[in-house]
């Protein structure tokens, strides 16, 4: 069944029971405000600490949308792209869009002005729904995304390039608009990271949302006591089909803007939070903060949170342990997966499996796993190779684009560019993407199992390693690394913990920077690669 079905049963079984909740902390009004509420408020006025809205209102707000968007010209398999960071707003809208029979494309509210125009044209989107803080983005190339579409401002003073969302729904009946919606129609397109160029459009059918949903309230055991905290942006795959446990076991989720650690405790704490999703920098930063004794345990309400799981990147297992030191009782899970899997767990490693620490896991909930050599052989178990998945949660393809769709859809199975092994127990080990591998001087060298070396180091918050071009290696590795607060490091210190290594994995250049990481938590190498690899290169050759 479509997943939006999980939404009008819960408006039917739970109508009077909070669906969802946003936490803005960096607004001091801490009234206690309803949805209803919200809308009868001078809009300048003051933007409320906390607001929520009842599953029957989340479900008679996206029937709104949906039937403001047949009104509105709307068909079946049209597309509506969503340009807005977390808020209230935010699910009604795209499960409008899925009740409408439209597709849903979220966009990554990082794009600048000329990805956002690209995606609405390689998307063939025909309505953009944005929010307030992409009124410059989209006025850039207004008269260009207005041709052939419709542009619907969510929020209070409205552009004139722009259609108001709130004048436009109120109009429209609050009942079911009468669309029928099979597994077998399309339901979203999703962007991909965008790391070799711009992004790639995937598409996916309702058969994906739905295994994603029922596969995360399996995986995590969701139920209609729990409160999932939802931090990282609804655009993401990953956050979404989170969510999406909740809405399959019909429980109340925090949609919280912040990740201090302070910010993430109280939200637990103060909303009795039992599931949290963290990223590793996040998790890292709560740590750092107990170790400094800026956060005390004691100082919060958290004997309800059960489950602590990560994921969009590889864990290291020294977080994990560090973890476990100060949260005995916490499940832990990681999840892993990739757009084109309709998100995270394709892969999982299971509440149970927390002595596996490491792997990314299993096969998830009705998938299945393999690992192939360059010829699309099975390797033997053991052996590094690419992994690749086939499941209901495989997209249909790139849309519009069947030269990529053929590189990674083969005989049903998507091959995900990430290399991997499996141990004897069968569980799968994330070595690195395939793209990022390092060939030095003949030898094949994974940058995640260095990085998760020098993670053990105590005075090591963040690393990231990358190749860099060597004359007679090829390629050299490079460590950058970004020390923790409040304490110092050198080259040398790093060179000494690096003796654990065997020789050839050892950073041949080691420097020390911040770590960038896109809004999903992962390491931006193409960004580091620009930043110390050809760059630098080019300019040693000058100076020589």
């Amino acid at each position: 069944m479509p997943v939006t079905e999980y939404l009008e049963r819960n408006a039917r079984s739970y109508p009077d029971e909070v669906a969802l909740v946003e936490l803005n902390p960096e607004e001091k009004d801490t009234r206690r405000t309803t949805w209803k509420e919200y809308e009868l408020i001078e809009p300048d006025r003051f933007q409320p600490y906390r607001r929520e809205i009842t599953w029957s209102v989340f479900n008679e707000k996206a029937n709104r949308v949906a039937n403001m968007l047949i009104g509105r010209g709307i068909q079946k398999g049209d597309k509506v792209a969503i340009l807005m960071y977390n808020c209230l707003e935010w699910l009604p809208i795209y499960f409008g869009v899925l009740k409408s029979g439209a597709v849903a494309v979220p966009f990554n509210f990082r794009y600048d002005a000329e990805e956002i125009l690209y995606c609405a044209e390689l998307a063939e989107v025909d309505i953009i729904i944005f929010g307030p803080d992409f009124i410059g983005r989209i006025e850039v190339n207004a008269e260009r995304l207005s041709k052939g579409r419709l542009l619907i401002f969510v929020g209070d003073n409205c552009p004139s390039f722009a259609e108001s969302y709130h004048e436009l729904v109120a109009d429209y009946s609050s009942q079911a608009p009468g669309v029928e919606i099979t597994e077998e129609d399309f339901g979203a397109i999703y962007f991909s990271s965008g790391t070799t160029g711009f992004p790639k459009a995937i598409l996916h059918k309702h058969q994906s949302l739905t295994q994603a949903a029922e596969m995360e309230q399996r995986h995590h055991e969701t139920g209609r006591e729990d409160t999932f905290l939802c931090i990282p942006p609804l655009y993401h795959t990953g956050a979404k089909f989170h969510w999406m446990g909740s809405l399959v076991a019909g429980s109340k989720a925090v949609l919280l803007k912040g990740t201090r650690p302070e910010t993430i405790f109280t939200a637990v704490s103060d909303e009795h939070c039992t599931i949290v999703w963290l990223l590793v920098p996040w998790a890292q930063d709560i740590l750092d903060a107990l170790d400094r004794g800026d956060l005390k345990i004691e100082d919060f309400q958290l004997e309800q949170w059960r489950l602590m799981h990560i994921g969009a990147q590889p864990v290291p297992p020294s977080l994990i342990k560090r973890w476990k030191e100060y949260f005995p009782g916490h499940d832990y899970d990681t999840n892993y997966g990739l757009s084109e899997s309709t998100g995270p767990g394709c892969v999982h490693l299971g509440m149970e499996n927390i002595h596996k620490v490491g792997a990314i896991g299993v096969p998830g909930y009705r998938w299945e796993c393999k690992i192939v050599d360059e010829a699309g052989n099975e390797v033997a178990q053991g052996d590094t190779g690419e992994l690749c998945v086939r499941g209901p949660g495989v997209m249909t393809c790139y849309y519009n684009n069947p030269e990529a769709t053929a590189e990674v859809l083969k005989d049903g199975w998507l091959y995900t560019g990430d290399m991997a092994i499996q141990d004897k127990d069968g569980f799968y080990f994330l070595v690195d993407r395939k793209k990022d591998v390092i060939v030095s001087g003949g030898e094949n060298i994974y940058p995640v199992q260095i990085e998760d070396f020098l993670r053990r180091y105590e005075k090591i918050k963040d690393v990231a390693v990358i190749g860099l071009p060597d004359r007679r290696l090829g390629e050299k590795t490079a460590a950058i690394i970004e020390i923790k607060e409040g304490f110092s490091c050198d080259r040398e210190e790093v060179e000494e913990f690096c003796a654990g290594l065997p020789r050839y994995k050892r950073p041949k250049e080691i420097i020390f920077a911040e770590i960038p990481r896109n809004a999903t938590g992962k390491i931006e190498k193409p960004k580091l690669r620009k930043i110390y690899g050809a760059d630098r290169l080019v300019e040693k050759e000058n100076q020589g």
